[in-house]
């Protein structure tokens, strides 16, 4: 990979890293619903005009939206509005190998490694170690549960992905603008009947400039300009040179929520945070580790 293009994929592993302190800041402004609703409406109104409708078929569109949008932020956004602090989020949300790999073995049939199986027995382990602080932190049960199912949410998401692709359609920045205007309904119907009309158009009417700028970030820098920028490393490297920068996005996660919203901690949750980077590491790179052959000198 050139300089050039690890600087950019360094970039995006910073603006999703930095997203979960953004989405901390646009939830004390905006309830889950509203901000999920808002957040995917401005990406779909400024993404419709750059993409064209893609060809898939609205089933599939509804299932990717559902799953890989509504499922996942709807979830997480009520994760970290019940105490998931911001950097934890974003590691237990990594979480989503695990269940991809779960799903595709229950769904798609495929075959599991057992180098993978071993990476989710350790990742998983770590996932106990941090779940086991519970309330003795400032993350709550509840926020770390709500947050599995996000990561379960994304996975969902992956494997529709999959499917699109295994149907010869694209899967690409146009399906993920388009679903977006999909996926801000359920988010609206959802803040209609759970925070009430009156406190939907209060949110509305106190948008200021800071959290147009939120709404900025995670629609437009986090979500299209990330997104297509990895989709462009994608293009011109193997997923195996790509896939890996992804690790770095929790450790900017824990790092920026400890610089910037003063999060702390535990010595138990560092352990497990260890723990599940160790699981992931081994999912990602134990393929090459499985296909490398040792030199013999003779």
């Amino acid at each position: 990979m050139t300089a050039k293009d690890l600087s950019l994929g360094l970039i995006i592993i910073f603006a999703w890293g930095f997203n979960f302190v953004v989405i901390r800041w646009g939830l004390d402004a905006m309830t889950p619903m509203m901000l999920g609703g808002m957040r995917f409406l401005v990406l779909a109104l400024v993404g419709c005009f750059f993409f064209a409708r893609p060809k898939t078929p609205l089933k599939w569109c509804l299932l990717y939206a559902l799953s890989l949008n509504f499922g996942q932020f709807a979830w997480l956004f009520c994760a970290m509005t019940f105490g998931m602090p911001a950097g934890l989020a974003s590691l237990v949300l990594q979480s989503q190998a695990i269940f991809t790999l779960i799903f595709s073995v229950l769904l798609l049939k495929e075959t599991v490694r057992p180098y993978q199986i071993l990476a989710v027995t350790i990742a998983s382990g770590g996932l106990a170690i941090i779940g086991a602080a519970g309330e003795d932190t400032s993350m709550t049960v509840l926020g770390f549960i709500l947050t599995l199912a996000a990561a379960s949410s994304w996975a969902l998401g992956n494997i529709t992905t999959k499917a699109i692709i295994q149907k010869g359609y694209q899967a690409d920045l146009s399906l993920i603008v388009w679903s977006a205007g999909i996926a801000s309904v359920p988010f609206f119907i959802t803040s209609y009947f759970v925070d009430g009309p009156e406190l939907m158009w209060s949110n509305l009417k106190d948008i200021n400039w800071s959290t147009v700028a939120v709404l900025g970030y995670l629609a437009l820098f986090a979500t299209l300009a990330g997104y297509g920028l990895w989709s462009q490393l994608m293009s011109r490297y193997s997923a195996g040179t790509v896939a890996p920068l992804s690790l770095g996005v929790p450790v900017v996660g824990l790092t920026s929520a400890a610089l910037v919203l003063n999060e702390n901690i535990s010595h138990q949750q560092w352990v497990g945070i260890l723990v599940v980077l160790l699981g992931l590491m081994l999912n990602t790179f134990g393929g090459r580790l499985r296909h490398a052959q040792p030199k013999i000198r003779t």
